[in-house]
């Protein structure tokens, strides 16, 4: 039985040139019935175009994996390093309660 579970086991390669990583600071989610796809793009200031770093697509019940993983993650990352405060809560913060969430303004997307 041991031995099949190591033949079981999945061998996952990352090529150098993925292993680099690529910056986005921005995700563009978009779904239909049977898929969903995530845009990362990397805005830079006083640059009036961004273009699309990598798009990946998913089924819903991976997007719904990588939910749990992600929040599972922040989680233990809060544990070690402290809170993560988003802009919206230290606008709320500062602004007596009121949260404020800065809009993208004239977001124009092409696929």
């Amino acid at each position: 039985m041991e031995n099949e579970n190591r033949n079981n086991q999945l061998q996952i390669e990352l090529k150098e040139e993925v292993a680099k990583g690529t910056y986005a600071n921005l995700a563009i989610i978009t779904h239909s019935t049977s898929e969903f796809v995530i845009d990362f793009v990397s805005v830079l200031p006083g640059v009036q175009k961004a273009g699309v770093q990598s798009r990946i697509v998913m089924t819903p019940e991976n997007a719904k994996r990588l939910m749990y993983a992600l929040q599972d993650n922040m989680i233990k990352y809060e544990h070690n390093f402290g809170t993560v405060r988003m802009p919206e809560e230290r606008n709320a913060n500062e602004n007596g309660g009121k949260t404020f969430v800065p809009p993208i303004t004239d977001f124009k997307g092409e696929a």
